[in-house]
């Protein structure tokens, strides 16, 4: 599944909950991090081809992961087990959507089993694209909803204008009709 993709849906679900922007930022980072893995490029085509879905993509990064997010949340608990959720969406999103061949090694590095399904579609394909652009709706529609942006922690003057362009945009229209 694309990255952009995950940083959405962290952002939409983290959304459905009363959380600061700082955990939705936190939520956005544990959807899409397990994808730190596929840094292994950097060694190379052979080395990627490796380590992809191997060291991000487990039982044991995602709970680390969650657990540190965790640490830097007030409501720990509830935290803890939305990030953890959201890893948890990640591996069924790449499970099904990183094309074929691509396994999930989720018990690494206790047990070096690969895990793959005969359900997988094409990394470009129309039902990751259809995902991609569900994730760039709801995000609109959190927009008008929340007047709020995935902008909201890291640039907030931003944020706020995207905000206020969207609702000028969306009153220019009614005021036309």
């Amino acid at each position: 599944m694309h990255i952009q993709t995950h940083v959405l849906s962290g952002w939409c679900i983290g959304n459905l909950f009363k959380l600061d922007s700082r955990e939705r930022l936190f939520c956005m980072l544990a959807a899409s991090l397990p994808d730190l893995d596929g840094l292994s490029i950097i060694g190379g085509w052979e080395c990627y081809q490796i380590w992809h879905h191997v060291i991000g993509h487990n039982l044991l990064f995602c709970v680390l992961l969650s657990f540190i997010l965790a640490l830097f949340s007030s409501s720990k608990l509830k935290t803890l087990l939305i990030y953890f959720g959201l890893t948890q969406i990640h591996m069924v999103m790449d499970y099904f959507g990183s094309g074929e061949g691509w396994m999930i090694y989720y018990f690494w590095p206790f047990d070096n089993t690969g895990y793959l399904t005969n359900y997988c579609w094409p990394l470009y394909s129309w039902q990751n694209l259809l995902a991609g652009a569900l994730m760039v709706v709801f995000t609109i529609g959190i927009i008008y909803w929340k007047k709020r942006t995935p902008l909201e922690f890291i640039m907030p003057k931003l944020d706020k204008q995207l905000v206020d362009w969207f609702l000028k945009l969306n009153h220019s229209k009614v005021e036309k009709s």
